[in-house]
C-alpha cells in the first residue's frame, strides 16, 4: 500500500462515527454523503437492515483498511475509483464474489479475480466552449493539448484524484516517459491548474478557459440548473488516452463476519432501481443492461468503444503518477 496517500488516518475516523455491534452492516463509502446517503438509506427501508457508515475519501479508507488488516472494522468497501479498489485488493482484503454477482455487469467493470464490481461509471471527457472555438477541429487526442493552439486555454486539476487516476491510466496506456513528457509540456504551455471537476467546468462557461478536462457528469449537473450552461463536451478519438472510464465500484472485506448483509448491499447497487438513482441523480452511467442514460449522454455500449485498453486495478499504481507531479511543482 502506498504510505505517501496516506493523511492521518485518525483525522479520517473524526469525519462520521459508524458505530458497532448496533448494526447489522458498516460500510466504508469513499462515495461523498450527499450523493450516495439516500441510496443508503433506500437500502435500510427496502431490507430492515441498519448500515453504519464511514465517510471519507477513498485513498484515506483504503489505507485504513490496509493498516487495520485482519482487524478490519468495515464489511462492504465502496470506492469512488478503481485504484482504492486495486489497492484494497493488492492487500488481500477483498473476498471474491459469487457469479450471481459478477454475471450482472460486462466484465470489464470488474477485477479479474472478481474481488470488486463496479456499482457506476466515469468517464473523462474534454469539456469546450462551443461559442469560442472551432467544433469541427477539436483534438483527437488528449496529447494533441500540448500543441501551441492550446496554450493558456485549457484547465486541469493536478490535485484532484480524478485527474491523478486519469494520469496513471496514461502512464499505463502510453508509458511513462510520454506522459512524462506530457506534463512537462502542458505546464510549459500555461495550463491553468483549479482544485477540482467543477471549477474547471465553471472557468469553460465563464471564459476563463477554453477547455478542461473533467468527469463527464459535473457538465450535466450543471445542465440540470441551466439547460443553457454554455459549455459542452466531447471524447477524443476511439481508443485515446484521454477516453478513460473509471468506476466507483464495491467489495466485500474478506474479514467480514457479516458476508450475508454485505453481499446484499451489492447485488442492491446493482439493481435497476439503484442504477436509475445512479444515473437521475449522480448522472453516472450505469453499469447493468437495461437502464437508459440521458439523451445527451454516449450511451453504455457506445462508451466500450471509446475507452483505452487497461485494466482498471493498475490504477492503484499512485506512486509514479504523485512523484510526476510533484517534480514538476504541481503538487
Amino acid at each position: 500500500m502506498n504510505r505517501l496517500l496516506a493523511l492521518p488516518v485518525a483525522l479520517l475516523f473524526l469525519l462520521t462515527a459508524c458505530g458497532g455491534a448496533e448494526n447489522d452492516l458498516v460500510l466504508y463509502s469513499g462515495r461523498s454523503q450527499a450523493l450516495v446517503a439516500p441510496l443508503i438509506a433506500q437500502f435500510e427501508d427496502e431490507t430492515g437492515l441498519r448500515v453504519g457508515v464511514r465517510y471519507g475519501d477513498t485513498a484515506q479508507l483504503a489505507v485504513a483498511l490496509a493498516e487495520e488488516g485482519e482487524q478490519a472494522r468495515a464489511d462492504v468497501f465502496w470506492g469512488q475509483d478503481a485504484g482504492g479498489l486495486g489497492a484494497v485488493h493488492a492487500e488481500g482484503l477483498l473476498a471474491a464474489l459469487p457469479d450471481s454477482i459478477l454475471q450482472q455487469v460486462d466484465a470489464a467493470y470488474a477485477n479479474e479475480a472478481g474481488t470488486w464490481v463496479a456499482a457506476s461509471g466515469r468517464a473523462r471527457t474534454l469539456v469546450y466552449a462551443p461559442s469560442r472555438v472551432d467544433t469541427t477541429a477539436l483534438p483527437e487526442s488528449i496529447f494533441d493539448l500540448t500543441d501551441e493552439a492550446y496554450r493558456g486555454r485549457v484547465g486541469w486539476a493536478p490535485t484532484n484524484g480524478s485527474f491523478q487516476s486519469h494520469l496513471t491510466a496514461m502512464r499505463r496506456v502510453a508509458g511513462d516517459d510520454s506522459t512524462r513528457a506530457w506534463i512537462r509540456a502542458m505546464a510549459d504551455a500555461n495550463t491553468q491548474s483549479y482544485p477540482r471537476n467543477s471549477a474547471i467546468v465553471q472557468a469553460v462557461a465563464s471564459g476563463e478557459v477554453d477547455f478542461g478536462l473533467a468527469n463527464h457528469y459535473y457538465l450535466y449537473r450543471f445542465l440540470s440548473e441551466d439547460p443553457n450552461f454554455p459549455v459542452a463536451q466531447a471524447f477524443f478519438a476511439p481508443g485515446d488516452a484521454g477516453n478513460l472510464v473509471n468506476v466507483a465500484g464495491v467489495g466485500v472485506l474478506s474479514t467480514s463476519e457479516r458476508t450475508d448483509a454485505a453481499l446484499r448491499f451489492v447485488d442492491f447497487l446493482l439493481s435497476p432501481a439503484a442504477q436509475r438513482y445512479i444515473v437521475e441523480e449522480v448522472f453516472e452511467y450505469p453499469v447493468i443492461a437495461g437502464v437508459e442514460t440521458a439523451d445527451a449522454v454516449v450511451q453504455l455500449e457506445d462508451l466500450e468503444g471509446l475507452q483505452p485498453q487497461l485494466d482498471l486495478d493498475d490504477l492503484r499504481d499512485l506512486q509514479e503518477t504523485l512523484d510526476m507531479l510533484r517534480a514538476e511543482g504541481l503538487l
